[in-house]
């Protein structure tokens, strides 16, 4: 075909699905191959391809924070390798923060792709992944860094593989500098097969319908993109808008952390400005500007092409405004290892939109309150660690109460970590895990309910709480009301019990904590919600008979027949 000539529109779909396919591949590789179950259980990775203008072609489904995570981070990295040096079967290891967009264990591997007859990259991948462990201060998570060089091994775009060839300087490096090597390079090994796979099934789809053609049509795909973006963002009515919520605050000092969100909608773009927002801190909540842009691009999505696998195009009407050195564009050497900012911050555009779009549901729980666990289990002499991500209540909207035990917004792919694998990998035992009766923001719709979760630790060992939302209660709608946050309760019934957010402790054999997680805020008066379904949420469990009535202004007889209280009845008559 000529340069640019235009594509029929059957051609381009069906290319298009090629390359997203090839993406699936990827993923698929990459579950099967992990060594780790924050990766092939949890989902906590991010796959991207880009054509040779380094635009994003396809990505694959994982953690909804990684959104378009890739795409800042492969420019800044191919910037400074140069484009002109990279060689076929050349892949590079990045994961400083400032460039690669979120902490310095989301390691982020990218290998160009070398077509026939052309001297620089016809394509680029992309794969980034949790690895557990590379050197940092602390095992686990570091919970207390004050600046980047107490959070692990840097790598700047670090070439890891040489012509096909893995450069056994490098990986050696790794082993010495992490507490869990095998678990570590094994991911490395994983990501490395699917960017292999990703490789060679471009090289299928050249082969089969002819490089510039596809060139074509992934141009046609990104203009389409955008157009339908643009359309989508027409379609919202025009102004600005602001939303404010808190961190709890930088595990350095106990001081709430403010972060706020103007939100514009002009015509067919729409500006998130972060302007008033707190200045970085010295703890490590801090975001480099690639996490923002991430959980930014994924609200977006959400909001306008929700339904399309996602192409540069789909962000072009976005612009996103972050002042260097604030919580929202951290510089060097801010610490930026506990990113729970960003989780905090995905629901911040929706509670400025919610203000003019009905659509828009109230708060989650309100971020991803899960734990981690460490220690040395004895029945096989080996260190471990582990994590979970653990279900909050959603949100209920206009029309629809919340989801009960979902994982947050911005984890929405990510799973949590089956108890089996816990237990088979971790020195722990649960005794208890249940949704929590009267954890959902009351309402005209309830939001959804949140997770109790006990653990007993089997042998001796560290637990560490995490949260970011346990000080303040996530916001509701309309006269819903707000639900109780998130906490940990270490060592509950003892002399010692002790509820935390973010928190590291040691635990001894038999020591125990339970996690418990927030509900969903409420939409709408609660004396407003039908009768029948107050009666539905006590028989269910999710509502108390005292909640019933005292909220509700509901009495439900054992039998699930329900009858308003004098407070409902007054009401319905003035």
């Amino acid at each position: 075909m000529t340069t640019h000539e235009r594509l029929d529109g059957a051609t381009v779909e069906v290319i298009r699905n090629y390359v997203v396919s090839a993406a699936e591949q990827m993923r698929r590789t990459l579950v099967r191959s992990a060594f780790n179950p924050v990766i092939y259980d949890v989902l906590d990775f991010g796959i991207s391809i880009y054509n040779a203008e380094q635009q994003l072609m396809a990505e694959a489904s994982g953690i909804t924070h990684f959104l378009g995570a890739n795409d800042r981070a492969l420019v800044l990295a191919s910037d400074y390798i140069g484009i002109e040096n990279m060689e076929p079967g050349d892949v590079y290891l990045l994961n400083y923060p400032y460039w690669n967009g979120a902490h310095a264990y989301d390691a982020m591997l990218f290998a160009p792709v070398f077509s026939d007859g052309r001297e620089r990259p016809s394509a680029y991948l992309a794969v980034r992944a949790h690895w557990m462990d590379l050197g940092a201060k602390d095992a686990g998570y570091v919970l207390d860094s004050t600046d980047m060089h107490q959070e692990g091994l840097i790598f700047p775009g670090t070439r890891i593989v040489h012509r096909g060839e893995v450069v056994r300087d490098i990986t050696e490096l790794i082993r010495f500098n992490s507490r869990l090597p095998e678990l570590t390079l094994g991911d490395f090994h994983a990501q490395l097969a699917s960017l292999r796979v990703g490789e060679r099934s471009l090289h299928q789809i050249w082969n089969k319908f002819g490089i510039a053609t596809v060139d074509q049509a992934i141009r046609q795909v990104i203009e389409h993109g955008e157009a339908v973006a643009r359309k989508a963002v027409a379609a919202l009515p025009d102004g600005s808008w602001t939303a404010v919520d808190y961190i709890d605050d930088d595990n350095i000092t106990d001081d709430l952390i403010e972060i706020m969100v103007t939100v514009t909608i002009d015509g067919d773009s729409i500006t998130a400005d972060y302007t008033g927002s707190s200045p970085a801190v010295a703890g490590p909540v801090n975001l480099p500007i690639g996490s923002t842009e991430g959980i930014v691009k994924a609200t977006f999505k959400s909001l306008t092409t929700p339904n399309e696998p996602a192409n540069a195009g789909h962000f072009a009407p976005l612009e996103i405004i972050a002042e260097e050195g604030s919580i929202f564009n951290a510089q060097y050497p801010s610490a930026t290892f506990t990113q729970w900012s960003a989780i905090v911050a995905t629901e911040l555009i929706h509670k400025a939109l919610a203000q003019v779009i009905e659509s828009i549901p109230a708060s989650s729980g309100g971020d991803e309150p899960g734990f981690m666990a460490l220690g040395r289990d004895s029945r096989t002499g080996l260190d471990y660690v582990v994590s979970n991500n653990e279900g909050i209540g959603w949100g209920a909207s206009h029309d629809h109460d919340g989801g009960n035990a979902q994982q947050h917004p911005s984890q929405t792919t990510v799973r949590n970590t089956p108890i089996e694998v816990l237990e088979h990998k971790a020195a722990i035992f649960h005794e208890r895990l249940e949704l929590i009766q009267d954890s959902a923001g009351a309402g005209r719709y309830r939001g959804g309910v949140g997770v109790l979760r006990e653990v007993r630790y089997v042998d001796p060992g560290e637990v560490l709480s995490m949260k970011k939302k346990s000080k303040t209660r996530p916001w509701a709608l309309e006269g819903g009301l707000e639900p109780e946050p998130s906490e940990m309760v270490l060592w509950p019934g003892t002399d010692r019990e002790l509820r935390v957010g973010m928190y590291r402790a040691a635990m001894t054999t038999d020591d125990r904590f339970v996690n418990r997680t927030a509900g969903g805020g409420g939409y709408g008066d609660p004396l407003d919600r039908p009768l029948d379904a107050v009666a539905a949420d006590v028989l269910d469990g999710y509502v108390s008979p005292d909640a019933a009535a005292a909220v509700y202004g509901v009495v439900v007889d054992p039998d699930g027949t329900p009858h308003p209280t004098p407070a409902r009845t007054q009401r319905s008559t003035i």
